[in-house]
């Protein structure tokens, strides 16, 4: 199982990973020259992290997060979770054409969730069980 979460996540990268991690660095990198919105480029290179190697990983929700979690995903989605929602969105289709990109189009697309709503949510193994942390 390892061996072919390696293959896919290789492929991956070369398909579409890279340049949607660019993505998300560059956001982070916007939020950290910003002072203030900080915690929103922490939360940025940690979904980049997600983005370039996804498989065999998966995100939860923090048991600890609470209100400031939603308020921050409000101005998250507003500023920077949209456009890089679309950008999922536009590098899934042509995905979808090949046959073999298939699986990288809904690998894609199930990263939309956490680019629109990323804080109060923690990259965790898949084979982790949900309790644990």
């Amino acid at each position: 199982m390892k061996l072919l979460q390696l293959i896919l996540n290789i492929l991956w990268v070369v398909f579409c990973g890279f340049w949607m991690a660019l993505g998300y660095l560059l956001a982070a990198i916007i939020c950290f020259v910003l002072i203030v919105t900080i915690p929103f480029g922490i939360a940025s290179l940690r979904i980049a992290g997600y983005v370039l190697w996804p498989f065999g990983r998966t995100t939860v929700e923090r048991p600890d997060a609470g209100a400031p979690s939603c308020v921050g995903n409000v101005i998250w989605l507003v500023f920077a979770g949209w456009w890089l929602a679309l950008g999922h969105l536009l590098t899934s289709i042509p995905l979808f054409v090949s046959i073999i990109g298939i699986p990288f189009g809904w690998a894609n697309l199930k990263l939309i969730p956490i680019s629109l709503m990323p804080l109060g949510r923690e990259v965790v193994p898949s084979d982790e069980p949900f309790g644990a942390r």
